[in-house]
């Protein structure tokens, strides 16, 4: 759980923030790995609160950012997710 409480670094993200992410975008696990172009079993080693290379880790957060999402850090209330902007469904 510690790790999850120091992911507010600007190229971090907690394992709950990825879920919460797929979750907001309506993305399964497959397509946040096709996204990041990253294994499916990457995105369950984040989830799962496992260490990644921080450029794993990096690769992850862009493809959630470029899709639409914004992280909040840790200010007190827990680190989080919203939506950048509204989706629209091609």
């Amino acid at each position: 759980m510690d790790d999850q409480q120091k992911s507010s670094h600007s190229d971090e993200i907690a394992a709950i923030q990825c879920k919460m992410a797929r979750v907001a975008l309506g993305w399964g696990v497959r397509e946040l790995a096709v996204a990041a172009e990253v294994a499916t079993q990457t995105i369950t080693r984040l989830e799962k609160g496992d260490r990644l290379k921080p450029q794993t880790v990096q690769a992850i957060r862009s493809a959630l950012e470029k899709a639409g999402i914004a992280f909040i850090p840790e200010n007190g209330g827990g680190p989080g997710v919203r939506l950048a902007r509204s989706l629209s469904r091609k």
